[in-house]
């Protein structure tokens, strides 16, 4: 029995990132569902949830003001989630006709932003980003072309993190290379699950009001989408930029919380992993639900290769899982060190550690759903 575990924990773990990935490439290039882009510029509603964000939110604004869109066919509208700095007091400075500020006195959330501005937006596209990401100059038109495929519902564009000389932030970097990599095969067989939430796209009509308690508006939104018979898709040319979590804190608040919400997404789409009724319940089950599975799968590895060490092969198994187990450990030490760590071992560390606190954040994710203890309200996280 011990050994019928093993082997089933390691297939499921290597199936969910090496299997899964190879099938989908094979799929993507077999079976490729080109999109039918073209120019066009219909009038857009770009629409942001902030809660003090004075330190971003200027920065925000003239970035999309400056975009190579046609000025006169777009608006922004601001929600203000119970602001208590200085971010409305930046936005009413800015005199541009196509900003239009909401002001919401109480927090609740950004579903609840989002369920109010919507209605208040005049463009057939909604374009949805958060305060702090750039967009190119471009970012708009890229993003916006996709919809010339009467068949595209929600277009995704591409968050491109800048390079990180941290442990943490390079592991984090190649984590997001390797999720991207997934999104642009899923989106090349018909749809991603999900989108980018720094900038994403709908038809209006398409939008369905959120759950007050959601907390991925850019995977209910698209998925909502996909429901009704529409793709959802990746476009690698409509680029937003930011920067790397260099604090391990902060990128472990964002992960918890993102994998808290892939649980309510299960619940909200059961139906979506019904083959029958779904052509994404592949990709849901080897995606999604695989994927915060593995913190469960890994523990049970561990404890099932102990029985088994007394044969030669596993007992090189369970050492190597031991040092790589050792190797995150130290790379955890390491990052509150003040003494210069050399290349080779920050090179030998940082992947194993920030694999271990993405599925840890994983863990989290899973107690805080079983315990409704995730707050609706993004919190940013201090270090610690």
């Amino acid at each position: 029995m011990a050994k019928f575990l093993f082997w089933y924990f390691l297939f499921l773990i290597g199936y969910c990132y090496f299997g899964y990935p190879i099938i989908l490439s094979l799929l993507a290039r077999l079976r490729p569902r080109p999109i039918k882009k073209a120019p066009m510029f219909p009038f857009v509603s770009i629409i942001i949830s902030v809660c003090n964000e004075a330190e971003v939110i200027e920065k925000k604004l003239k970035n999309l003001l400056a975009s190579d869109y046609p000025a006169e066919q777009m608006e922004i509208l601001v929600g203000s989630d119970g602001c208590v700095d200085q971010t409305v007091q930046i936005i009413k400075e800015f005199s541009d006709y196509r900003i239009r500020l909401f002001e919401f006195p109480s927090r609740r959330g950004k579903s609840s932003v989002l369920n109010d501005l919507v209605p208040q937006a005049k463009g057939e596209i909604l374009i949805f980003t958060d305060a702090r990401q750039i967009f190119a100059k471009n970012g708009i038109e890229a993003l916006v072309q996709n919809f010339a495929d009467p068949k595209v519902g929600c277009a995704s564009g591409e968050l491109i993190l800048g390079q990180s000389q941290a442990s943490t932030g390079k592991g984090i970097h190649l984590y997001w290379n390797y999720e991207k990599f997934l999104r642009r095969a899923e989106s090349q067989i018909h749809s991603m699950i999900g989108a980018t939430g720094a900038i994403y796209a709908i038809r209006k009509e398409l939008y369905t009001p959120l759950p007050p308690d959601v907390v991925l508006d850019d995977v209910y939104i698209p998925l909502r989408v996909v429901e009704r018979g529409f793709r959802c898709i990746f476009d690698n040319e409509a680029r937003a930029y930011d920067q790397v979590a260099e604090n391990p804190s902060q990128e472990h608040a964002r992960k918890a919380r993102t994998l808290y919400g892939n649980y309510q997404i299960f619940t909200l789409f059961s139906d979506m992993f019904n083959p029958a009724k779904s052509y994404l319940a592949f990709q849901l089950f080897s995606h999604k639900f695989l994927r915060v599975m593995v913190p469960f799968l890994l523990v049970g590895l561990f404890a099932v290769n102990i029985p088994l060490m007394f044969e030669p092969f596993y007992r090189v198994i369970f050492f190597s899982q031991v040092i790589f187990y050792g190797l995150a450990f130290l790379g955890y030490q390491l990052r509150n060190s003040k003494w210069i760590i050399p290349e080779p071992i920050s090179r030998l560390t940082y992947i194993p550690y920030v694999f271990c606190l993405l599925n840890y954040s994983a863990l989290v994710g899973f107690v805080r759903f079983v315990t409704s203890g995730q707050s609706v309200a993004w919190e940013k996280a201090g270090d610690v």
